[in-house]
């Protein structure tokens, strides 16, 4: 089964549908799998090591949330064809951002945790923001957005909790 097509300006153009989607879509896909479970990952091993409950409970939500996410573009990838990344990545930025955050939380100050959870935060906010640039008009690109959406609320609370822990240091 080939693209849709629809004409413009005289010529046949190939429109992508979410279970056609272009090579390229599908290889931001996979990096955004990839980041969020890598995300993922990291809330997880923060929410079990900080003693603040309200933390802990924020870590678990945005853990589940990034599990989700990373579902979501896992079926769009396999509606395609293809096998989905189903673990995360060894990426330094990313490794060497929750490895500062497993060292912060072995001192349980929660404005170095909080500094170093909102520095992994920038990282996948802006895989999304690369990816929305690169997929624009890309039949996914309404998920993208959504869930840019919660990366970037998610990356606004962090940075809120962080700046409230600031004097408390």
């Amino acid at each position: 089964m080939g693209l849709s097509q629809t004409k413009q300006g005289g010529q046949i153009m190939a429109l992508e549908t979410k279970t056609q989607l272009k090579k390229e879509t599908i290889n931001e896909l996979q990096d955004l799998i990839q980041i969020n479970i890598d995300s993922r990952d990291g809330f997880k091993h923060a929410s079990g090591a900080v003693e603040d409950l309200t933390l802990s409970t924020l870590f678990q939500s945005l853990a589940i949330q990034r599990e989700e996410q990373a579902d979501q573009l896992s079926q769009y990838v396999e509606l395609n064809n293809e096998q989905a990344r189903k673990s995360g990545s060894v990426a330094a930025s990313l490794h060497r951002s929750w490895m500062s955050i497993r060292e912060a939380l072995s001192s349980n100050n929660l404005y170095t945790v909080l500094a170093e959870a909102e520095r992994g935060e920038d990282q996948i906010k802006a895989a999304y923001e690369n990816a929305l640039r690169s997929t624009a008009g890309s039949a996914v690109n309404d998920v993208l957005t959504r869930q840019y959406a919660q990366v970037k609320a998610a990356h606004d609370r962090i940075r809120d909790l962080r700046d409230e822990h600031k004097n408390a240091k």
